[in-house]
């Protein structure tokens, strides 16, 4: 499925899409939020949540890595490397 494509389906297709073909590679917290990120098909989607709750706020979706620079606090390499 392309960008575009994913972006005009209703909000729950898209959740289950993520589910489905989405590879899940991290979570994080902003302020009231828990967010959790996901590669799918040649972009990115992160799905933003009130912190503890399961009901979607929405479904932020982009291509560019610069997108990805609040995460990379959040990826530790083994030492040595």
């Amino acid at each position: 499925m392309k960008l575009t494509e994913f972006k005009a389906l209703h909000q729950r297709r898209q959740a289950e899409h993520l589910a489905r073909h989405g590879t899940c590679l991290a979570e994080r917290q902003e302020d009231s939020f828990d967010l959790t990120l996901y590669a799918v098909e040649g972009f990115y989607a992160e799905i933003w949540r009130s912190r503890g709750e399961e009901h979607i706020l929405f479904i932020h979706v982009f291509q560019k890595p610069a997108g990805l620079g609040d995460y990379l606090r959040l990826v530790q390499l083994p030492s040595g490397l």
